[in-house]
C-alpha cells in the first residue's frame, strides 16, 4: 500500500508526543489540520502502520501507539475506570492522567479486573473476546489512583476492622491502632491503605486517619461522602487572600473604563427560590419583524487572573458540586456569591451575548460585548410561573415593563423551544430528586424536581447564548473546549429498538433521532416512562468536553460549547479567557489541541465524580429516613426487571428498592426478555415492567445502599393463562398530545 512517507511522518510525531492521548483517526485529523482529502489518506497511513505493527488499534479503533504497549504488543498499560455494578471495567491506554469517557476503552470482563480500582493505573494483557475484537486482562496495578477511603468501623472477633465505602470489596480491612478514638461499632472512619486487598477482597490493611462521627447521626452522611469522593472542605488561606484582593480592588459603583454599558438595558434574572449565586441575566427587546436578545453570563474571568492560586484552586476543582445541604464551590464566595453574582441594582461585569433573530428565529447577528449590566429585578421560578398563569395580577406591583418583557420572554422562548424539537432535539433529562428538609436539617422527604415553562424560558435562552458563542468561535478555527455529545453506537441502538418492541411499542428504526423522540412521547404519563427513558439513556454515550468538533447529538447542535456558568463550570471560564482575549485583539488566542484535550478530560471526569457524590448523598440521605419506616406500605412502579429479581420506583416518594424471586409469591420464575417480565406457573404470578405494586419496607442496607422491598400485592396482574408477550397500549393511554407535551416538559435545565 503506497502512502504518504511526510503525512506518515507527521502522523508518528504526532503520536509519540508524551502528551498524545490514544485518539480516533477523525480527532488525529483534527488536531493535524488535515482536510477531509488529508482525512483520508490518514486513514490509509493508519491502516499501513497497523499492517507494519508500528501502531496498534485499540477498542472503537483508537490509535494506540506501539510505544505504549510492555514487552510487546499483546500487554497495553493505562488507566482502569470501574463500571458501575457487574464487576467489569475499561482501560484507557497510554499515559495515566486524566482519564474520562470521551473515548471507548478497552474492555476488561468480569473476574479479570486483578482488583483494581477506579483511576488506577494498570498493566493489561489483550486477548480474544468471545464475541469477537479484544478484551483486556488486567494483571498488574501500576499505581493507586487514591489510597484514602471512608469506611464503617467494626470489632471482628476483637479486631479493629473497616468495610470500605465506594470499592467492590465485600470483606473488611483490618486496622492496627487505634489511636485511642472513641471507637463503636458502625462509627463512620477515614482510613489510608496500607495495602489492598487481594481479587477475593481479603488481606487488606489501613492506618486510621479519622473519626467522621457516629453513623446514627444523618449529618454525617455529607462528610462521609465528601471524603469518599475527594470533595475539598474549605479553601485554601491564599486562595481566600486572592478573593479578598480581588473584592478590595472593584468598584461596584461605577463602569469601568472600555466596557459597553447597558446597566440602562431592563435586565432581570429568574433562578432557584434558594439560589446563592446569580450568573446569568436576560434582556430582550422587540424591534420591528425581529427580536434582539442579550444573554448577560457574569464575567469571572475578570476576578481571577489565569494561572493566579485562584485559577489553579478552581481548574483543580473544575465544578462546583451541589450537594443536598451544602455546596462546595469552585471559586470563593467572595467571589461567586459576591463579586461575580449578578445582584439586582448593583454594577456588574458581564460577557454579553448579543443575538439578533428574525421571527422565524434565522440569526443575523452575534456579537460578544465585555459590558456592565444593572439587573433590575431577581425573580424565582416559582414567581414566574404564577406570573404567567395570571399576568394581570402583577401589573401594579411589578409595572409594565417588568410584565411585558416577562411575557417577550415566554413567546419567544416557547417558539424557539418548538422549532429545537421539531428540528430533531431530543428530551433526555430525567428530573432531579429533591430531599425535604425540616428546621432541624433532617430529611422529611422527597420529590421530584419540576420543569415548568419558567425553567424551560432559561433554558432556551441559555441553550442559544451557548450555541452563539461555539458557532461564532467555530468560524474562526479555533481550538477550545467543545460541549460534545456524540452518537449513540449502532449496537446499543439495536438493543434499545429490541427492548422498546419487546414492551408492545410500535416503532421504526430508532437511528432517527425522531424516532427516539416518538418512543419517549408514547410513553410519556404511562408506568412505562421511567423504564423507556432509563433505557434511552443507557443507550447513549456520556456528554463530555473535548477540543473535538463533534457536535451534540441529544440537541442537535453542530456547534455546542458550555459559556453560561463560568462560576460553577471550569469549561466555561476557559471559553471567557478564549473569549476575552479575541476582544483584545490576540493574534493566536487560543490553546494546543492537546492542552485542551488534557484538559477536557479532566473536567468531564471531575464533572461524573460530582454527578455520583450528589447522586450517593441523596441516597443515602433516603435510606437513613426510610430506616424508621421499615414495615410501611408504599405504591410503587416495576421500573427494571433481572433473573433475580425486579426493581420497583415508589410513586408518592421518588426512591428505588429491590424485590428478589425470593421476596415475590412462591413459584419457579423465568426471565424472559421479550416483554421484559418475570413469570411464574401459577396464574397471576407476573411482573412487568409498569406495574403498579404495593410494596413493604422489609429492609434498609446502610452497607451496601440498598433498599429492600416485600410485595404486599400486585395489581396489575389477572388470573387466567400466561402471556409471554407485552399487552399493547391503547392510544388513549400514550399517545395523546397532553401526554406528549408533558413528556417534553419534563427537560432539565442543566446539559
Amino acid at each position: 500500500m503506497d502512502v504518504s512517507p511526510e503525512l506518515t511522518d507527521q502522523l508518528l510525531r504526532h503520536i509519540s508526543s508524551s502528551v498524545y492521548r490514544p485518539s480516533k483517526p477523525k480527532h488525529i485529523a483534527t488536531a493535524l489540520k488535515l482536510d477531509s482529502d488529508g482525512y483520508r489518506e490518514l486513514r490509509r497511513v493508519v491502516k499501513q502502520l497497523v499492517i507494519e505493527g508500528r501502531v496498534v488499534y485499540g477498542s472503537n479503533h483508537l490509535v494506540i501507539p506501539a510505544g505504549a504497549f510492555e514487552g510487546g504488543s499483546d500487554f497495553v498499560r493505562g488507566t482502569f475506570r470501574r463500571a458501575m455494578g457487574g464487576g467489569f471495567g475499561f482501560v484507557r491506554p497510554g499515559e495515566h492522567d486524566d482519564d474520562s469517557e470521551i473515548a471507548e476503552h478497552l474492555f476488561v470482563p468480569p473476574g479479570s479486573t486483578h482488583g483494581a480500582l477506579e483511576g488506577d493505573v494498570v498493566e493489561v494483557k489483550l486477548q480474544p473476546s468471545r464475541k469477537g475484537g479484544q478484551e483486556a486482562v488486567v494483571v498488574k496495578i501500576l499505581q493507586r489512583a487514591r489510597r484514602q477511603f471512608t469506611g464503617t468501623f467494626r470489632l471482628i472477633k476483637g479486631e479493629p476492622a473497616v468495610f470500605l465505602d465506594g470499592t467492590p470489596y465485600s470483606q473488611p480491612v483490618s486496622i492496627g491502632d487505634v489511636r485511642g478514638l472513641p471507637l463503636s461499632d458502625d462509627d463512620k472512619v477515614f482510613v489510608e491503605m496500607v495495602e489492598f486487598p487481594d481479587d477475593d477482597g481479603h488481606g487488606g490493611e489501613a492506618v486510621l486517619l479519622e473519626r467522621l462521627g457516629s453513623s446514627t447521626n444523618p449529618a454525617i452522611d455529607t462528610l462521609t461522602i465528601m471524603r469518599q469522593y475527594g470533595l475539598p472542605d474549605n479553601f485554601p488561606e491564599n486562595v481566600l487572600n486572592g478573593a479578598r484582593q480581588q473584592a478590595d480592588a472593584f468598584n461596584d459603583e461605577v463602569v469601568p473604563e472600555g466596557r459597553k454599558d447597558l446597566t440602562k438595558l431592563l435586565t432581570i434574572t429568574i433562578d432557584p427560590f434558594d439560589a446563592r449565586d446569580f450568573d446569568d441575566a436576560i434582556s430582550l427587546e422587540r424591534e420591528e419583524g425581529r427580536w434582539r436578545l442579550w444573554v448577560h453570563i457574569a464575567d469571572v474571568s475578570s476576578f481571577i487572573p489565569e494561572g493566579s492560586v485562584l485559577d489553579e484552586e478552581a481548574k483543580n476543582r473544575a465544578t462546583s458540586v451541589y450537594l443536598p445541604d451544602r455546596v462546595v464551590p469552585m471559586i470563593p464566595e467572595i467571589i461567586s456569591n459576591h463579586l461575580a453574582s449578578l445582584q439586582p441594582d448593583r454594577v456588574r461585569l458581564t460577557k454579553t451575548v448579543e443575538i439578533e433573530m428574525l421571527d422565524d428565529l434565522t440569526i443575523t447577528h452575534i456579537e460578544v460585548h465585555n459590558a456592565a449590566i444593572l439587573s433590575d429585578k431577581r425573580f424565582a421560578y416559582e414567581q414566574v410561573d404564577k406570573f404567567l398563569a395570571d399576568p394581570d395580577a402583577q401589573r401594579e406591583p411589578w409595572g409594565d415593563a417588568i410584565c411585558d418583557l416577562l411575557l417577550r420572554m415566554h413567546k419567544l422562548a416557547m417558539q424557539m423551544r418548538k422549532a429545537r424539537f421539531k428540528g430533531g432535539s431530543l428530551s433526555l433529562d430525567m428530573p432531579d430528586v429533591k430531599l425535604d428538609f425540616d428546621k432541624s436539617g433532617k430529611v422529611r422527604g422527597a420529590h421530584l424536581s419540576e420543569n415548568t415553562e419558567s425553567h424551560q424560558i432559561i433554558e432556551e435562552f441559555m441553550l442559544a447564548g451557548n450555541q452563539a458563542v461555539a458557532s461564532w468561535l467555530d468560524d474562526l478555527e479555533l481550538n477550545f473546549l467543545h460541549r460534545i455529545h456524540e452518537p449513540p453506537q449502532r449496537r446499543k441502538i439495536r438493543d434499545l429498538q429490541v427492548f422498546v418492541r419487546d414492551l408492545g411499542l410500535n416503532v421504526d428504526s430508532l437511528e432517527s433521532r425522531f424516532e427516539i423522540q416518538r418512543v419517549l412521547d408514547l410513553v410519556a404519563g404511562t408506568p412505562l416512562e421511567q423504564a423507556v427513558n432509563f433505557s434511552v439513556l443507557k443507550s447513549m454515550n456520556k456528554a463530555v468536553y473535548g477540543p473535538q468538533r463533534e457536535g451534540h447529538y441529544a440537541l442537535d447542535m453542530e456547534h455546542y460549547c458550555h459559556f453560561t456558568s463560568p462560576i460553577r463550570r471550569y469549561p466555561d471560564l476557559s471559553v471567557h479567557r478564549l473569549v476575552q482575549k479575541l476582544l483584545d485583539g490576540q493574534k493566536s488566542p487560543d490553546e494546543s489541541f492537546q492542552a485542551l484535550l488534557r484538559l477536557g478530560h479532566h473536567c468531564s471526569d471531575m464533572e461524573r465524580n460530582a454527578q455520583q457524590a450528589e447522586r450517593d448523598l441523596i441516597e443515602l440521605k433516603l435510606l437513613h429516613f426510610l430506616k424508621k419506616k421499615v414495615g410501611e406500605k408504599l405504591d410503587a412502579v416495576v421500573s427494571r426487571v433481572f433473573a433475580d429479581g425486579i426493581h420497583a420506583r415508589c410513586i408518592k416518594l421518588p426512591v428505588d428498592g429491590f424485590l428478589p424471586v425470593a421476596a415475590l409469591p412462591n413459584d419457579k420464575y423465568r426471565f424472559e426478555r421479550q416483554g421484559q417480565q418475570l413469570v411464574g406457573f401459577r396464574d397471576g404470578n407476573r411482573f412487568r415492567l409498569g406495574d403498579l405494586l404495593t410494596v413493604q419496607i422489609a429492609k434498609i442496607d446502610l452497607q451496601e445502599r440498598q433498599l429492600f422491598f416485600d410485595l404486599v400485592k400486585n395489581h396489575s396482574s389477572e388470573p387466567g393463562p400466561v402471556s409471554s408477550g407485552r399487552p399493547k397500549h391503547s392510544k388513549e393511554r400514550v399517545g395523546t398530545k397532553r401526554k406528549n407535551e408533558a413528556r417534553q416538559k419534563k427537560k432539565g435545565r442543566k446539559r
